[in-house]
């Protein structure tokens, strides 16, 4: 196959979301042709001040791509946007190229493929690990699955994307890949979140802990730019803590499937799920306000 190129090809891009706006946003301004389409209408239209064209729906956009993306919070959702008689794998082109970026049980990348190939469609799972500034830097690291040779033939959007990009294996491959990150991730926090806990309960005073913990070799970079927000308890969603939720859930799936023993990963979801049940739309790095409360009230008393 031949590679992508912005003269050649044309995408379509499925989901302008928290990360997939400055992705597409990206794509744009290094000279794609992109389409987009959102059941919220106006999350596509903002991509237009960027030359970006909007589809009236996914069959309208999948017929005139030859490349789909799509970056969707959940397995239902990637599910609804690829299969059925309105879906995209149904009205896409022969050989066509699907890159779906969500993060979603390994099953369901699976399912996409075979759905895809039964349409002559050729499909990727390419994860991400990166939040919103990442994204808008184009410095996401990328994890892939599938035919090695469409991924190679991927690139120039990768470039577009990412500092880095790796392919892991057949289809499935990224999708495994993404939660063994978020593994990484999520219980990261966690850990932060007690160390803070901690210190603050042992008397040190709470800016300067979070500061001197920035500091430190321990804390990864992900986490480090966290803990500088959280000093000035800015907990606005950069990786939604619903999200953080969702992964964990499928983190915890995968383990079971496959009979990997998780103990801190429980733990940490336990949490990560007390926080995200007072129902506010905050960052994943939120955990930690649940710790301080719980220092604060007590061992006896998890608070409410």
């Amino acid at each position: 196959m031949n590679p992508i190129t912005p003269e050649e090809n044309r995408l379509g891009f499925i989901g302008i979301g928290y990360m997939g706006r400055p992705i597409a946003q990206r794509l744009l301004q290094s000279g794609f042709k992109v389409t987009a389409y959102d059941r919220h209408r106006s999350k596509a239209d903002e991509l237009t001040r960027y030359g970006g064209n909007v589809a009236q729906s996914v069959a309208e956009l999948a017929s005139s791509s030859d490349v789909v993306l799509s970056c969707l919070a959940s397995d239902e959702a990637v599910l609804h946007v690829y299969g059925g008689a309105d879906g995209a794998l149904a009205h896409a082109r022969r050989g066509a190229l699907v890159i779906d970026l969500s993060t979603v049980d390994p099953k369901t990348s699976l399912e996409v493929s075979r759905l895809g190939s039964e349409r002559g469609v050729n499909v990727l799972d390419v994860t991400m690990s990166g939040s919103i500034p990442t994204a808008e830097q184009g410095a996401l690291v990328l994890f892939g699955g599938g035919d090695a040779r469409w991924f190679s033939a991927a690139e120039s959007i990768f470039r577009v994307m990412a500092r880095k990009y790796f392919y892991l294996g057949p289809n499935g491959s990224g999708a495994v890949m993404k939660l063994v990150v978020n593994t990484l991730l999520g219980v990261g926090m966690q850990a932060i979140a007690e160390a803070v806990a901690l210190g603050e309960k042992s008397g040190l005073e709470r800016d300067r802990l979070l500061g001197v913990l920035s500091e430190t070799a321990v804390v990864a970079p992900a986490h480090a730019g966290k803990l500088a927000r959280a000093k000035e308890r800015d907990y606005s969603p950069q990786f939604p803590l619903r999200l953080m939720n969702k992964d964990f859930g499928l983190i915890l799936r995968l383990a079971a499937a496959v009979g990997a023993e998780m103990p801190a990963t429980r733990a940490a979801f336990e949490v990560n799920a007390a926080q995200a049940a007072r129902g506010q739309e905050q960052d994943f790095s939120a955990v930690i306000l649940e710790m301080e409360n719980r220092a604060h009230l007590g061992s006896g008393d998890k608070g409410t």
